[in-house]
């Protein structure tokens, strides 16, 4: 097929807030140029003249790059090639260099055979409909055409003096830190290196084999490296990222676990001493606890769904000045620009602790103690991810169950809640529950298990 003629994707990878496949299969580099081409000409028909275009550390990442530019060029458009780097450093170079959009090459947190683009239309980000419509263009070759061109703008070492200007000195920090040999590596050592206090680093050589273990932080095993070393070098916490850095995973000194929402009560306390009454966001899979401590701290908490691009439109929306999600995906507004940057995140969280006289187990340990799941994975295809969670709502809403639809479903009883939603990209649904008990929490997995039932899925054991 020449460049440039009609063009259909695999129908598994056009996502709500992203574009991923499995290379050589789902997504190849034919699919990169047509992505370039149709991204580029929604971009050349409403004015614009430069894409920034990044990519990640995997080993299909600079063929994608190639076709990326190859499609944006021939659009007439200026390809601003900023280098290797994890996404939030193509986010910053966006909105520092007023670029008319911008083209992350990356697979996130996927296994080494994936692949994937994240966009953005200005400073904002481009998804849903959006993403839907770039196949539309594609299949039509409804594309337009010109003699771009492209240059190469290194952003490295520009994105990194950024991320340090927020950091506040205070007492010295012994942190372990932990790249996952992901595309967040250079970045990470540069940052260490600038800060304060003895900083011991893993896995930070950038290696899209990923050797030390897979580079997602929500998964416990794949915190143990990080876990025994902050353990054996009684190190104050220790700092993980994913696979192209916009998310984080954190465990404090006595090797505990800190999710998402644990660690947004600390950023929030520090939001909300400045921004008194800021309105703090967080995803459905977060935990009751933050959500009051928010409130309890003299924020707005506001509950919204999963999607980096969902929360970011949302807080453009509310003018929230913090978000997170359970997953690791930390946005501040305050200060900041308001995208899902894990390295920012890492700074504010060790200005927070250097200022602070607890340590993050004290907080861990002062928080109510709720009984929860981390977030649970039941295999389920693409063709029925979506029906299952639209089967469980009808029913329990058939039932009279008190249920949230904001993303999925949230149900709420008397033991607590539990929530179902499908995964905008795996092949999986996801879930959890939190209760005050451990029999209303088994109360709670078992309505859960029984709804998944009752669709026909087996949810493995947990």
């Amino acid at each position: 097929m020449s460049r440039g003629s009609a063009h259909t994707f695999d129908a598994t990878i056009l996502r709500e807030y992203d574009i991923r496949g499995i290379v050589g299969d789902t997504l190849t580099a034919d699919d990169a140029y047509a992505i370039g081409r149709a991204f580029g000409s929604e971009i050349a028909r409403m004015g614009g003249g430069t894409v920034c275009v990044g990519y990640d550390g995997r080993l299909s990442s600079p063929e994608m790059e190639q076709a990326i530019v190859d499609g944006l060029k021939d659009c007439g458009l200026e390809a601003v090639r900023v280098g290797l780097g994890p996404t939030p450093m193509l986010y910053f170079a966006v909105n520092v260099l007023g670029a008319a959009g911008g083209i992350m090459v990356s697979g996130s947190h996927n296994p080494p055979d994936y692949n994937g683009f994240k966009m953005m239309r200005g400073a904002k980000p481009f998804y849903g409909d959006d993403i839907l419509n770039l196949g539309r263009i594609a299949a039509a070759a409804d594309y337009a055409s010109g003699a771009g061109s492209d240059r190469a703008e290194p952003m490295l070492d520009r994105y990194v003096e950024r991320i340090l200007q927020d950091y506040r000195d205070g007492r010295d920090l012994k942190v372990a830190w932990d790249a996952g040999n992901g595309a967040a590596g250079e970045a990470m050592v540069q940052v260490a290196a600038r800060l304060p206090g003895e900083h011991i680093l893993l896995n930070e050589r950038i290696d899209g084999n990923f050797p030390a273990h897979h580079p997602d932080p929500t998964v416990v095993e794949n915190l143990q490296q990080l876990r025994d070393v902050v353990l054996t070098q009684n190190c104050d916490l220790g700092i993980a990222f994913d696979g192209d850095g916009d998310r984080i995973g954190v465990v404090d000194s006595e090797g505990e676990i800190l999710w998402g929402d644990q660690l947004m009560v600390v950023w929030a306390a520090d939001v909300l001493a400045a921004n008194p009454g800021a309105t703090i966001i967080a995803d459905v899979k977060a935990s009751q606890v933050l959500f009051d401590q928010v409130a309890e701290m003299g924020g707005k908490p506001l509950m919204w769904r999963t999607g980096h691009s969902l929360i970011k439109a949302k807080m453009a929306e509310t003018g929230a000045l913090l978000s997170g999600e359970m997953s690791g995906h930390i946005f501040f507004a305050d200060r900041y620009f308001g995208y899902d940057d894990a390295l920012y995140a890492a700074v504010r969280l060790l200005a927070c602790m250097a200022n602070r006289d607890d340590t993050l187990a004290d907080i861990r340990k002062s928080l109510p103690q709720l009984l929860n799941t981390p977030e649970l994975r039941f295999p389920c295809s693409e063709e029925r991810k979506f029906a299952v969670v639209e089967e469980v709502r009808d029913r329990l809403a058939a039932s009279g169950a008190q249920v949230s639809d904001i993303d999925g479903v949230r149900v709420l009883t008397d033991d607590g809640w539990w929530l179902l939603r499908s995964s905008n990209t795996q092949d999986v649904l996801v879930a959890r529950c939190e209760a005050e008990t451990q029999e209303g929490l088994d109360r709670l997995k078992s309505a859960l298990v029984e709804q998944v039932r009752a669709s026909g899925i087996e949810p493995p054991d947990f």
